[in-house]
């Protein structure tokens, strides 16, 4: 090979390596940018998930109440009943 044509050769293949580079960069600034993305998603469902989490514990207290509510609510109504029968039966 004389010199002008190996000459030609070698910066055919620098330029061809520099391409392949540059693809490589181009990729992994993707990927880069990917990973960003998926780190901004994570830390929103993240954030949801807590705040899920302390409306589900606030729910559950909430319900804990209204139930030990309804069983009195349901006790008091008893002993109303209750009364209300022994009154109606003593005027009879």
């Amino acid at each position: 090979m004389t010199e002008p044509n190996a000459i030609e050769a070698a910066s055919r293949r620098l330029a061809l390596a520099l391409d392949a580079l540059a693809g490589a960069v181009e990729r992994r600034r993707n990927a880069d940018a990917g990973e960003a993305t998926l780190a901004a998603q994570l830390h929103a469902l993240g954030s949801d998930r807590s705040r899920l989490a302390a409306e589900l514990d606030e729910a559950s207290a909430r319900a804990r109440s209204l139930e030990s509510v309804n069983l009195e609510v349901a006790r008091r109504l008893d002993t109303a009943m209750g009364t209300i029968r022994s009154l109606l039966a003593g005027e009879r």
